[in-house]
């Protein structure tokens, strides 16, 4: 295939940002052929932005059967990815979904399972795994230079969110809307990160989500999650929309050292032997094992979409593997479902999750909603180098 001819679903803040990409021709081997959203002043946007040299479509199924597209790139609130994705599969087209996956696990695995069958080329926009930073982690952890796993941290608090964010939109941060607050919307990419750079899904979760508790929402703003893992290795989760100024430090320790990542810097303490080697020889009582403090020259890059996108269009062109599979979406969703679930039941939880239970506790949430949103803007927001 020389060009593939992309549509773009939504015209939210990302949808637009997709549209600007590709019409500004930052992604080789593709071209913006259609856009669908019912959001008149978006389309109206979009007419003026492309000089009408696209296709405009309000309708799905017309959007799915008439744009003679290729390929489909999802920029629509969380609970429609799924379906979507789904409906695309079966009109013969590649995918690629904003984060997160979905909201449950529940209908994810069904898309995934669709995306298997059909063959088409199938990402996510988990952007982060392009950031030669958490490249560099993943790297160093998986070469066996940390060796084995035995504790990591994450401090999320960097993503502060005013009460204005949340009153752009009805669907932002309603559990019928949204499906879920900081976990679900600003630290998914860590909880995908976790797990990539690691290699290791968490074996269970004990968690405390407090809704609301810097803002006027119905969802969570405020996490701490405490996850063990299979083999003993544990992790401490902090995340935060309401913290000023915040935190974003990633700390992981093996008994051969620490990685510890602050402020864009990654710093290595490579220890000269394994700590448990030192652990059952030492005899002197106070020693501890000699370290070399290594500080990795490397650069963080946050706004990598145009990478995820370019890579995503390479699969389709030429079979390029992907840097972030569809497939794997669904891994940060089964660890935020099970820090959901944990605060709800007030117990610790097993993964994978169940998938009917928390679909069952999911609606009980959103039945009982009773938050009215007084001054919702209805604004499309600037997301340039957010995450």
């Amino acid at each position: 295939m020389d060009v593939v001819k992309i549509g773009v679903i939504g015209i939210g803040n990302m949808g637009s940002s997709h549209v600007q990409m590709l019409t500004k021709g930052q992604i080789n081997g593709a071209v913006l052929t259609a856009v669908c959203s019912r959001n008149e002043n978006r389309i109206e946007w979009v007419k003026a932005y492309t000089k009408g040299t696209v296709k405009i479509f309000k309708d799905e199924e017309a959007f799915f059967n008439d744009s003679d597209i290729d390929a489909v790139l999802i920029a629509t609130p969380h609970y429609s990815h799924p379906e979507l994705a789904k409906k695309a599969f079966a009109k013969g087209k590649h995918v690629l979904i904003e984060k997160p996956a979905g909201v449950y696990t529940k209908n994810v695995l069904e898309m995934n399972a669709a995306a298997k069958s059909c063959g088409k080329v199938f990402g996510i926009m988990y952007n982060q795994r392009a950031n030669p930073l958490y490249q560099k982690i993943r790297f160093l952890i998986q070469s066996g230079q940390l060796g084995e796993l035995k504790r990591t941290n994450w401090i999320i608090t960097d993503s502060y969110r005013p009460q204005s964010y949340y009153d752009s939109s009805h669907w932002r941060a309603t559990w019928k809307g949204e499906g879920g607050g900081v976990l679900l919307n600003q630290a998914l990419h860590q909880l995908d990160l976790l797990q990539w750079t690691t290699g290791c899904m968490p074996k269970s979760v004990r968690a405390v989500c407090s809704v609301g508790k810097y803002h006027d929402i119905e969802v969570e703003d405020d996490v701490t999650a405490f996850v063990e893992y299979d083999n003993g290795a544990t992790d401490v989760i902090i995340a935060s929309t309401g913290e000023a100024p915040g935190t974003n430090r990633y700390e992981i320790v093996g008994d051969r050292g620490k990685i510890i990542v602050e402020n864009e810097e990654l710093l290595f303490y490579q220890l000269s032997q394994s700590e448990r080697e030192f652990n059952a020889m030492y005899a002197g009582g106070f020693g501890k094992p000699d370290y070399e403090k290594i500080k990795i020259p490397v650069i963080s890059e946050n706004a990598n979409h145009a990478t995820i996108v370019q890579n995503w269009v390479n699969a389709i062109r030429n079979g390029t593997p992907l840097l972030s599979p569809g497939e794997e979406g669904v891994n940060a969703l089964e660890i935020s479902n099970a820090i959901y679930l944990s605060s709800w039941l007030n117990e610790t939880v097993e993964l994978p999750v169940n998938p009917d239970l928390y679909y069952e506790k999911l609606q009980e949430k959103i039945n009982t909603s009773n938050l009215e949103k007084k001054h919702v803007t209805n604004t499309t927001l600037d997301v340039s180098g957010t995450h």
